[in-house]
């Protein structure tokens, strides 16, 4: 029997649970592809240090307060603004926060279906019989093949949401983020055990502060917000799951712990192997799919070593896409009044539709241009620069200046039986310091802020 809580909604049944499925949310491929390539281009140590102090000053406040927001009001994204300022606008933001869910999960399952692939090509050896760029774009460039693993991807996704939050999120979550973390040590070791990977380490932990830039610092605090999963309601939808005797600063501090330790042994596993190997650590987006191919083929074990990567790279995009979409399940289901299993499937569906489009946006509708970008370019770019940005600021807007500071205490403390000594600073990082930063960072990535 599901444990539930009094407003009757099945909840996380443990601690565990909790940071297992959350960390989960925030840990996927944007630590595992995303930032190794990002600081690689960004100057790998100097980018390294501002990450972290932005992810402690600035990402972890937001995470706290979206999941402040859901475990106060007992609700979906969009329900939870509607019961805690009725009658106003600010469910809009939880509404944006479903849309962008939507869009992200269109275009991350895409990416999500190049990790099957490419998991597919290392256990048949792939890798050896070609130039790893041209099977890249080869296969991107198809029909069948792509769309085939994006929705593959979505029935794995959907089959787990469809279970329920204990016994499918949280199931899961205890099950695939012990094992992602146990796939990532292993591979780490294999890393450094190669002849010349300490270079790998220098440029990782050795910060070369010459490389600093307003660009790179920018860069650095948009990567703390995408790494975190904040601003697409993810948190707040975990957030309603998570039961009053919780605390919610510890919760939101393991989690942010877990999620910062995978996109650091990330880089441990990637960089030494990279430079140990003679690679380039700027390679860019595809430094996953043409360099680390290429660089597995050089390794000794690389056979194993590339089934086992791209194994955890598929575990971890499957973290992610499980809390995207129980973002719009929980939308449907309880703004619709239907049933959680209608609203997977409906949800799963409609989602992966408009997945079509983006996968097919580098094949037969590349041809198609929107303000001059591809429709995989467009979801990306509406998501990630303008909704999750804007998102994560109207979150921040809304507990520091439109809820009573005594609604955000009493739920920080358990109703007061929590001493919360962190209370003031949280507050002002949340009412002042996040709000400018997050608006450098929305500014800039919609190009009204250029900075080298």
């Amino acid at each position: 029997m599901s444990i539930s809580n009094p407003s009757g909604r099945d909840v996380f049944s443990s601690k565990f649970g909790v940071i297992a499925a959350a960390a989960g949310s925030a840990v996927g491929l944007g630590n595992i592809w995303r930032f190794p390539y990002v600081a690689g281009e960004n100057g790998g140590g100097a980018f390294l240090l501002i990450y972290l102090a932005f992810i402690i000053a600035i990402g972890l406040p937001v995470m706290l307060s979206e999941l402040l927001i859901g475990r106060k009001a007992q609700q979906n994204a969009f329900g939870s603004f509607r019961k805690l300022a009725p009658e106003s606008m600010w469910p809009l933001v939880g509404l944006m926060g479903v849309i962008a869910a939507f869009l992200i999960l269109a275009f991350y399952s895409t990416i999500s279906g190049w990790t099957l692939e490419y998991l597919y090509q290392a256990i048949s050896n792939g890798f050896a019989h070609g130039d790893t760029k041209v099977m890249f774009d080869d296969f991107k460039q198809g029909t069948f093949r792509p769309l085939m693993w994006q929705m593959v991807f979505m029935l794995l996704t959907a089959w787990i949401v469809f279970s329920g939050v204990k016994n499918g999120i949280e199931k899961y979550a205890k099950i695939l983020m012990p094992l992602l973390f146990i796939l990532i040590l292993v591979m780490c070791v294999r890393s450094l055990s190669l002849p010349g990977s300490s270079a790998g380490l220098d440029f990782l932990f050795k910060p070369d502060f010459s490389k600093i830039s307003m660009g790179v610092i920018l860069e650095a605090l948009g990567q703390a917000a995408f790494s975190l999963s904040i601003g697409m309601g993810a948190l707040i939808t975990y957030g309603s799951y998570i039961q009053r005797q919780n605390n919610l600063g510890k919760t939101a501090f393991q989690v942010t712990v877990a999620d910062t330790a995978i996109a650091i042994l990330s880089g441990v596993m990637i960089f030494p192997a990279v430079f140990a190997l003679g690679f380039q650590p700027d390679s860019g987006a595809g430094l996953v799919f043409e360099v680390l191919p290429k660089l597995f083929l050089e390794m000794p074990g690389g056979y194993f070593f590339s089934i086992l990567f791209f194994f955890l790279l598929a575990v971890a995009a499957l973290t992610s896409t499980i809390s995207v979409l129980e973002v719009v399940v929980a939308y449907f289901s309880e703004e619709l009044n239907i049933s959680r299993k209608k609203a997977t499937v409906i949800g799963a569906a409609s989602i992966s539709v408009l997945g079509v489009f983006a996968t097919l946006s580098f094949s037969d509708l590349s041809g198609i241009n929107i303000l001059g970008q591809s429709i995989f370019g467009l979801m990306e770019y509406t998501a990630a620069n303008v909704l999750l940005p804007l998102g994560a600021l109207l979150i921040v807007i809304f507990v520091g200046w439109k809820l009573k500071h005594a609604i955000v205490r009493e739920e920080l403390s358990n109703e007061n039986s929590l001493r919360v000594k962190y209370f003031k600073v949280f507050f002002f990082i949340v009412k002042w310091l996040a709000p400018i930063a997050i608006t450098a960072v929305f500014l800039n990535g919609v190009g009204l802020l250029k900075l080298g």
